[in-house]
């Protein structure tokens, strides 16, 4: 019996601290293409960590292979600031 207690004392914050880290990340940014000049501002999920700099390495490399460069990452912020960010963010909602 207290094996099984030390052993769920253990194990329990440690698939916690999992489910935590697994959380959704988000990013607004806002990015331009030349030629003709064209800004965009946009929100999208992101996949590594849920920094400015992860999002900004991230993005970059997303991007810029549709055409556009990053200007910069606003914010990093988890799914309670999507819904206030939709409308803003228009047809580049999610996009990239």
């Amino acid at each position: 019996m207290k094996t099984i207690v030390l052993t769920l004392a253990f194990l329990v914050p440690a698939l916690l601290s999992a489910g935590v880290a697994q959380a959704a990340c988000y990013a607004d940014y806002k990015a331009k293409q030349d030629n003709p000049l064209r800004l965009h501002y946009g929100v999208a999920e992101l996949s590594g960590a849920c920094t400015i700099q992860a999002a900004q390495a991230e993005l970059g490399a997303r991007l810029s292979s549709q055409g556009w460069t990053l200007l910069n990452v606003v914010s990093v912020f988890d799914e309670a600031g999507l819904n206030q960010r939709k409308s803003s963010a228009g047809q580049y909602y999610l996009r990239f």
